[in-house]
């Protein structure tokens, strides 16, 4: 069975729980609920596994803070002996409007601690990456309080179709392949909130 791992990047601990920083962290979440996996505490972090059409896959949230990022990913790389092209990284981004999503198979860190991390960690710049845009609305000198800030009421209306949409191609990912991940992620339209809202919302209640 092919094994892939999906890690999400933010930071542990409430206060971080919906910064635009954390959009990893809350991908894994929503689609660990959608999945019906749960997560368990683990060196470097949380992870939970499931199989997704023939396919293990495990979510990994780092729980070494954004910056350290790298030591969690290669960590779990190792322990699953995890090809480097069957690992993605899913993690916000300063330089894409709120709410545009892009894929890419490779490529430098962008300015980003956490891909930094990574690729130090790693020695490459050879794995596939998903980057959620949290838009740059914030003055000169602003960036830190920015990305460590909660969403907006307006970006929060806005989260379960981005989750959703960033769900997709992580499956997408896994089933198909970066390439053509990459094509349908691009030519996805946004949705008015999603299927993912009704999932979500259906499991909450029951």
């Amino acid at each position: 069975m092919a094994e892939y791992l999906i890690a999400g990047l933010g930071n542990i601990g409430n206060e971080y729980a919906s910064t635009r920083h954390n959009m990893g962290f809350m991908t894994l979440d929503a689609w660990a609920q959608a999945s019906n996996a749960v997560f368990r505490t683990a060196r470097y972090g949380d992870v939970a596994e499931f199989s997704l059409k023939g396919r293990k896959v495990t979510l990994l949230k780092p729980s070494t803070y954004m910056n350290l990022s790298g030591y969690a990913v290669r960590y779990w790389v190792n322990h699953l002996e995890i090809p480097l092209e069957n690992l993605l990284v899913i993690c916000d981004d300063l330089n894409l409007p709120f709410g545009t999503i892009r894929m890419r198979r490779r490529g430098s860190c962008g300015g980003h601690n956490g891909l930094a991390s990574i690729e130090e960690m790693l020695e490459s710049q050879d794995y596939t990456r998903i980057r959620v845009g949290i838009g740059n609305e914030f003055s000169r000198g602003g960036q830190v309080d920015y990305v460590l800030g909660s969403l907006s009421s307006e970006e929060m209306d806005s989260l379960p179709d981005i989750l959703e949409r960033t769900i997709a191609g992580a499956k997408d990912f896994v089933l198909i392949g970066p390439e053509k991940a990459m094509n349908s992620l691009r030519a996805r339209p946004k949705a008015d909130n999603g299927m993912l809202q009704n999932e979500l919302g259906r499991k909450k209640d029951e």
